[in-house]
């Protein structure tokens, strides 16, 4: 089990870099996920992307299919793309503390 550490606090991670536990999650997660991913600012967009996917995770148990993230958050799957240059499930899922979500690779 690896570990990462961002201003102070310590995360356990998988083998692909995503959360273990997504009670863990915190904005340090969230600014070490950026950091990762290469994006330089965050803005509503991306907090919008990760709140839903969010709510999405605590009702269902799972991540949501690209295509229903693309509805839910309105945005154009591409957009998406642009906002998380991995992807909407690599990277979006990852910065929300989310599993990785099957059939990601």
């Amino acid at each position: 089990m690896a570990s990462v550490e961002m201003n102070g606090k310590t995360f356990e991670i998988d083998e692909d870099g995503f959360l273990l536990d997504y009670k863990s999650f915190s904005e340090e997660w969230v600014e070490y996920v950026r950091q990762q991913e290469g994006i330089e600012e965050l803005n509503d967009e991306h907090k919008q992307v990760v709140k839903i996917l969010q709510d999405y995770y605590e009702k269902n148990g799972i991540a949501p299919m690209v295509r229903v993230l693309s509805k839910l958050t309105k945005f154009k799957l591409k957009h998406i793309y642009e906002l998380f240059p991995s992807g909407p499930g690599k990277g979006a899922c990852k910065m929300a503390g989310l599993p990785k979500p099957t059939g990601c690779v």
